[in-house]
């Protein structure tokens, strides 16, 4: 297994970790994101990891980092052992993730282990399930309140999308009573902010507890129609926090459907391959194991870049183009927009089917300038917007 040169390390970090972490890991930062677009960092990412596997070869690209054992993944077929071997003897609960998420989440499951990630990821599993509630119903209804504002203005754009978005997530979640409670997810966007700089920033416990009190007084109601009313508060408390947080990525990934004339769940799907609300996977092995001969330490840092897995156009024909018809069942094991094995997103199905459903609702209403291939490597869906049809009577 490779060892990057110093220079190599050096570029490793400059042009495809640190940039993505300018982005914002957990909450999007957006002057970086209008920056990244303009100068397409993803594509300037995608093309070093290209060099890396030129220079090196497929097999993990060990870097060069004083006290770290880091592996960087350059073949799918790792990518796809990697994750299928997860949570043992690679756990998804890796230091930077726990450093991150311990700011609004500390009991996630994410971020757990042994027994007690086993429990909550049944939670997960068992509460998650689309037909659990009726989540098509919430998002409709939200979406043509939606509409009759964009009819009167003339135009969608994000800010008024995202408001939207957040009160149908918060009726899903919570119930309707939550359905205009800004300042729930106001207070939980500035934790996330602060869990942008993981162990860089200090944890404000202050405003976690209000946060927390503030969630488990809609949890306490189990308002019958949302997750909330599925099970008991004190469970829910423990992993409410991570699912309000992650339909902040769904309504990204339903606006840039949006934009390549996306339908359905598979324009979801192809939204998230295509501009990966989570750019980077990370697994960090329990034990020493063996990748092709060679040994890595317990400890060892896994990381997936997933632009590079969904952009390759070594591997790819489709790389930068809008392909739907791949999915749900995807022809190569890189293609990871909702991570998979053992720690696939609990909520995919629940998401696609909010997501699709907005995005369907939203789409013979919009004049869409659609995109065209090669697709950019980077899109801003912050700037994103979209004018009215001028005739729209429904036909």
């Amino acid at each position: 297994m490779a060892v990057a040169s110093r220079l190599d390390t050096g570029r490793a970090f400059a042009k495809v970790l640190l940039p993505t972490l300018a982005k914002g890991a957990i909450v999007r930062r957006p002057p970086v994101e209008a920056t990244a677009e303009k100068l397409q960092l993803d594509e300037v990412a995608v093309a070093a990891m290209r060099r890396f596997r030129d220079r090196y070869g497929p097999e993990p690209l060990r870097l060069r980092v004083t006290g770290r054992s880091i592996a960087l993944l350059l073949d799918a077929v790792d990518v796809s052992r990697l994750l299928a071997e997860s949570p043992s003897p690679f756990a998804l609960a890796t230091r930077e993730k726990k450093a991150a998420l311990e700011h609004f989440q500390p009991h996630g499951v994410l971020i757990s282990t042994g027994e007690a990630r086993e429990r909550r990821r049944a939670l997960n599993d068992r509460v998650l399930r689309p037909d659990n509630i009726d989540v098509p119903g919430i998002v409709a209804d939200e979406a043509d309140l939606l509409l009759r504002h964009v009819r009167s203005t003339g135009r969608l754009t994000w800010d008024g999308f995202a408001q939207s978005w957040w009160r149908a997530a918060r009726r899903i979640v919570l119930g309707s009573t939550a359905r205009d409670d800004d300042e729930l997810t106001d207070v939980l966007r500035a934790l996330r902010s602060d869990a942008n700089w993981a162990y860089l920033h200090r944890r404000r416990e202050a405003l976690r507890r209000r946060f927390d009190e503030r969630l488990l007084g809609h949890l306490e109601r189990g308002e019958p129609g949302s997750l909330a009313g599925l099970a008991p508060a004190d469970e829910l408390r423990e992993q409410a926090p991570h699912w309000l947080f992650a339909f902040d990525s769904a309504g990204i990934a339903t606006m840039r459907a949006l934009a390549i004339g996306g339908a359905g769940q598979a324009g979801i799907w192809e939204s998230v391959r295509l501009w990966p609300t989570t750019p980077v996977i990370l697994r960090e092995s329990t034990e020493h194991t063996r990748w092709h001969g060679t040994w890595l330490p317990a400890g060892t840092t896994f990381v997936v870049f997933a632009p590079f897995f969904h952009r390759d156009r070594d591997r790819l024909d489709y790389a930068d183009e809008y392909t739907p018809h791949i999915w749900p069942m995807p022809p190569d094991p890189g293609l990871v927009p909702f991570s998979g094995g053992p720690g696939v997103c609990p909520g995919r199905d629940l998401v696609l089917v909010a997501a699709s459903t907005m995005l369907d609702a939203l789409r013979d209403h919009l004049d869409v300038p659609t995109l065209r291939a090669p697709l950019p490597a980077t899109l801003n869906h912050f700037r994103l917007s979209f004018v009215t049809r001028k005739v729209d009577d429904g036909r």
